[in-house]
C-alpha cells in the first residue's frame, strides 16, 4: 500500500534551520522514512501514479522536509523513460565543482514550494559528493548537469536555504549567451 510522505510547507520555519550530522547507525524509522521517500518520489516522476495519488513531481527530498533536522537527501533520477537510478547521501558535502555554471532553464521547483517561482539559479555543472549510505559506508559521486543541480539543491535544504534564496533579484533570468541553460 502506497502512502504519500507528508513534506512541510516552506512557512515551516524547520526549514531554514541547519540540519545537524547523522550519528550512525540510523534508526529503523529513519530508514524506512528513506524507503518511503524514495517510492513517493518514484511515483510522482511516473504518469500513471502521479495522476493516481495526486503527487506533485519531484526528484529529490531532504530529511528537513519531512520534519527531521537531520543531513539526508533522497534524490530519484530518471536517467531514460521509466529508469531509476536512487541517491541516498548521509551528511554528504561538496568537494568538489567545475568552474562552469549553468542553470535549469525552466528555473527550479520544490516540493516545499507550492506555488510557481520565477528565476534561474546559477548552480555548478558539475560537483562532486562524498557522504555514506544508510548502513555507514563512504560513498561518492560525480554529477553533471541536472543530477548536479539536484544535489546542490537538495544540500541547500540542510543549509536551511530555499532554491529562491538564490535568484539573483537584480537579475532574475539569463540568456543563453550569458549561461548554459538545460
Amino acid at each position: 500500500m502506497f502512502k504519500k510522505v507528508n513534506i512541510l510547507d516552506e512557512k515551516d520555519e524547520r526549514l531554514r534551520k541547519i540540519s545537524k550530522d547523522v550519528v550512525f547507525p540510523l534508526s529503523d524509522k529513519e530508514k524506512k522514512l528513506i524507503d518511503d521517500a524514495i517510492k513517493h518520489l518514484t511515483y510522482s516522476q511516473i504518469e500513471e501514479y502521479e495522476k493516481k495519488y495526486d503527487l506533485r513531481p519531484g526528484m529529490g527530498l531532504a530529511f528537513p522536509q519531512l520534519g527531521i533536522l537531520k543531513r539526508v537527501i533522497i534524490i530519484v533520477h530518471e536517467y531514460e523513460k521509466g529508469k531509476f537510478n536512487n541517491y541516498v547521501f548521509v551528511n554528504p558535502k561538496i568537494v568538489s565543482n567545475s568552474t562552469e555554471m549553468i542553470a535549469a532553464e525552466a528555473g527550479e521547483g520544490c516540493l516545499s514550494v507550492n506555488r510557481e517561482v520565477e528565476g534561474h539559479i546559477l548552480r555548478y555543472a558539475r560537483v562532486t559528493v562524498e557522504g555514506f549510505d544508510p548502513d555507514g559506508n563512504k560513498i561518492s559521486i560525480r554529477a553533471r548537469e541536472d543530477l548536479s543541480i539536484a544535489f546542490q539543491h537538495e544540500i541547500d535544504h540542510l543549509n536551511g536555504i530555499l532554491f529562491y534564496d538564490r535568484i539573483d533579484k537584480d537579475k532574475p533570468f539569463y540568456s543563453e549567451m550569458e549561461i548554459r541553460l538545460i
